[in-house]
């Protein structure tokens, strides 16, 4: 079902991603939000990072710092596994549709996550390209962000680089370490062509998974929170492990299986899959000037 029209086509490819508004509807935002509190609750009686993905390594994951009184719940990884109410917005949001329309029509889901950032957390995400986490027989990959809140300029909201998906694949090792993030000097020579993706509740941003994007720390007093889907065309195959396993990879959410592989040429390094809570303890390396 196709559900965007050719200007918004255009739109993709030209700046390698699309704002959507309406992505989730009320009733199914309500629920996300609500089991998302939940969750805010649970780290309550947390001091660090807790529970269990498939790969052994916590679940949910808080900021240094983190308190009953304060709470920084910063990530949760795959939340598809342990509601359905998430599982269902992964599966039937029209934002699948428009990935379809993109990529497709074959698709199947690469990984889920939540990440957020609560008040008076200083959670940000350092600039990177994810196609840099997850190298793939090809790059027909679209990562969605469920807006959860109302993102603000106050909020710290996702910033990306018009083109940049069209551009090179930016090194993420800096003197022998994975920082999850592209060097100092990069972010310095495109700061100016950055683009803020603010945006109300129930809206998504469609984003290439080769476009440069990063989003500073929340200075409001209230949450901003994603819910991550990462899609990918069903011929488009991995090469590593997923750095966010799941029950749900590679779950077939439009099309059919085919079983069959197409490769593109690009060249990177191998990342580092995370032995932490999330890709946040890799990117704290990324502390001097590179």
């Amino acid at each position: 079902m196709d559900v965007l029209n050719r200007d918004q086509v255009e739109a993709f490819w030209r700046d390698g991603y699309l704002f959507l508004e309406d992505a989730v509807p009320p009733e199914k935002l309500t629920a996300l939000s609500s089991e998302f509190d939940n969750w805010v609750d649970q780290s309550r009686s947390h001091r660090q990072a807790f529970g269990t993905t498939l790969d052994g390594r916590p679940r949910f994951d808080v900021e240094p710092g983190h308190t009953a009184e304060a709470p920084t719940l910063r990530r949760i990884s795959s939340p598809t596994e342990i509601s359905d109410t998430y599982l269902d917005v992964m599966r039937s949001s029209i934002a699948v549709d428009a990935v379809a329309q993109l990529i497709g029509p074959n698709v199947t889901l690469n990984h889920s996550k939540v990440n957020s950032k609560l008040p008076g957390a200083r959670t940000e995400v350092k600039f990177h390209q994810d196609f840099l986490f997850e190298p793939h027989s090809n790059d027909d990959m679209i990562t969605v962000l469920y807006f959860l809140d109302d993102v603000t300029m106050q909020k710290g909201p996702l910033e990306v680089l018009p083109g940049s998906h069209r551009g090179p694949l930016y090194e993420h090792w800096h003197d022998g370490v994975f920082t999850g993030s592209v060097a100092s000097a990069v972010v310095d020579e495109t700061r100016d062509g950055m683009v803020p993706c603010p945006g109300r509740s129930g809206s998504a941003c469609l984003m290439h998974g080769r476009t440069l994007h990063g989003s500073g720390p929340n200075h409001s007093d209230s949450p901003r929170t994603l819910f991550i889907c990462a899609y990918k065309a069903e011929d488009c195959r991995p090469l590593q492990a997923c750095h966010v396993p799941s029950v749900h990879e590679g779950e077939v959410v439009r099309g059919e299986a085919t079983n069959r592989v197409r490769c593109s040429e690009s060249e990177m390094a191998y990342p580092e899959i995370p032995t932490g809570a999330s890709f946040f303890s890799q990117q704290e390396r990324h502390t001097v000037d590179m």
